[in-house]
Formats: structure tokens, sequence, C-alpha cells
């Protein structure tokens, strides 16, 4: 069999077996190409289930002298064990040759996290005069108000909100459902968004349950949420590095500076591991030592 016909089964794998969203499926496939590209460019002339340990070794190898960061390599890597465990699934081999491949050490970067003053700022810069300011308004309050993936946001269903018990029911990585709370003043903006701007906007076939919707009546690109959130940054003359993830991070920051537990919060971004939640609740120094010194019995 080809490079392409493995390819083609893998796909079929990660979207059956595995409930992969399009964009984690792409970035496979994406990583499998990068090797079948390299077994043709290094003249090697092998299929998949022909590929041994040092043929990869010698991947890793170039993509490394691409000068490829750390974090890019370990994707890759990532991909390629995905591929070839799913060949010894199938039982195409019987033997693993990426089972031993290892990645480039991590650091654990800390994303960059808002203050509440920063995003207070940010969503008073949006002009709610005209259609497209109450729905950038809407989408930002729920963004930050729930903690939610962008594509999560982008995705969300009318149906899917619950006001009267203030809940919205999220559908993330994988096809996963949980349930996520909405407070009061995300509610309040997306009633006045479908009163006063929703109704108006002529409705494509097949998204009348989505929620944000542009002018023509379509759901919105992850990439026109980055664009209003760099546009509000501007406005107020923010030197940080933003996008929607930020909201996402300050979330979870300022619940854990609440008190909150990490247990709940790992529940409410919807991470299948704890170690996950640790990385976007860092909490800053002054916290760290304000609590300290309010419990730890040496510092009273």
């Amino acid at each position: 069999m080809s490079w392409q016909s493995y390819i083609k089964g893998f796909k079929s794998y990660l979207q059956l077996e595995k409930s992969l969203s399009l964009n984690s499926i792409d970035a496979y496939l994406r990583d499998v190409g990068k090797l079948a590209n390299y077994v043709e460019v290094a003249k090697l002339s092998l299929q998949p289930d022909e590929v041994k340990h040092e043929h990869l070794e010698g991947f890793v190898k170039a993509i490394h002298e691409l000068g490829l960061d750390a974090r890019s390599q370990a994707r890759i890597i990532s991909g390629i064990k995905a591929f070839y465990k799913y060949l010894v699934i199938e039982d195409v081999l019987s033997i693993n040759p990426a089972e031993l491949l290892s990645a480039p050490k991590l650091s654990r970067k800390l994303p960059d996290t808002l203050s509440t003053e920063e995003i207070n700022a940010l969503l008073e810069s949006i002009d709610l005069s005209t259609p497209e300011g109450m729905r950038n308004r809407t989408m930002l309050e729920v963004l930050y108000g729930c903690g939610l993936r962008v594509s999560e946001l982008t995705g969300l269903k009318i149906s899917d909100i619950f006001m009267d018990v203030e809940f919205i029911k999220v559908t993330g990585k994988g096809d996963k459902e949980r349930l996520v709370p909405i407070g009061s003043q995300a509610i309040k903006y997306i009633r006045m968004y479908k009163e006063q701007v929703r109704v108006h906007v002529p409705v494509q076939k097949g998204q009348e349950d989505i929620l944000f919707l542009n002018r023509r009546g379509r759901h919105l690109s992850r990439m026109y949420v980055f664009l209003v959130i760099k546009e509000a940054a501007q406005k107020i003359g923010l030197k940080k590095t933003i996008s929607p993830h930020t909201f996402r991070h300050s979330f979870a920051t300022h619940l854990i500076e609440g008190g909150a537990d990490l247990r709940a919060i790992q529940e409410m971004l919807g991470h299948a591991s704890i170690t996950t939640t640790e990385i976007y609740t860092h909490l800053d120094r002054d916290y760290l030592r304000s609590t300290i010194m309010q419990f730890h019995p040496r510092y009273k």
C-alpha cells in the first residue's frame, strides 16, 4: 500500500475511533505528510510499514536542522507516534518503530494574563452603537465569563444556552460535552444581542442555531475573533501580546486568585488532565506572597 492509502486509513481512524476535531485531524495528517515528504526527498523508497526506527531518527534530526522550535518538533513527533500506533492496532506492524522515539524536552511556558482592569478596559473599548460592536462585546463577555476556547465560542449554539439556570453546554475537543456556569453580565449581553442585532441578520441555512453570526448570517471565523481582540488592545494602548486564549487563561487565573478549587476549574475548562490546568493557572508573585503570609504560621 502507498503512503496515501495508509494516511487515508489513519484519517478514518482519527475520525471514527478517536472522535478528534477537524483541526486536530488536519494537524496529525500534516505531521505524517512531513514524514512521507522526508522519505521521498531522502530517496529512501520506503512505504510506511517498511520504515525502521533509524529512519525515524533521521527524520527527527532533519526537522531539528530545519530550525523548528522544540514545541513544533514535539508536535510532529507526537503525530508520527500516533500514526505508527494506529498501524500496530490495525496489525499492519507487529513492532512499533516510533515507540522509543524521543522528543525534545519542553519548558512549561506561561502565557500572558490580563488583570481585571485590563479585561474591563478591553470590553468597554468596544462601540456598542453598532450591530457589530454589540455582537463583539457579547462575544468577549462570553469568552472571558466562561473560559471558552475560541472554537467553542464560534460554535456556541443557542439551544445550548440555559439562561434560566445560568449554564451553557459546551462541545469541546473530541466532541466532549461539559456544562459551564455563565454569569449575569454575559447573559445580559446575550439577550441584548439576540433581541437587538441577531434578529435582523439574514441567517444562512444550517446556521439557525449558531449564536454569533457575521453580516452574511454565517458563523464567525476564529481569525475574526482574534482581530476583534487585537483591535480592542490597540484602542486602549495595551502592549501585551494577547489572543482569544489569553481570555481563557485570565478566566482560570482570576478564579484561582479568588480561591476557586483547581479541580472545579479543570472541569470548567474541559481539561482531561489536571496538569494541563496547572499551566493555565499560574499565580503572580504578589498573590503567592500574600497567601503564604496569610496562612503560614511562621509568616503571621
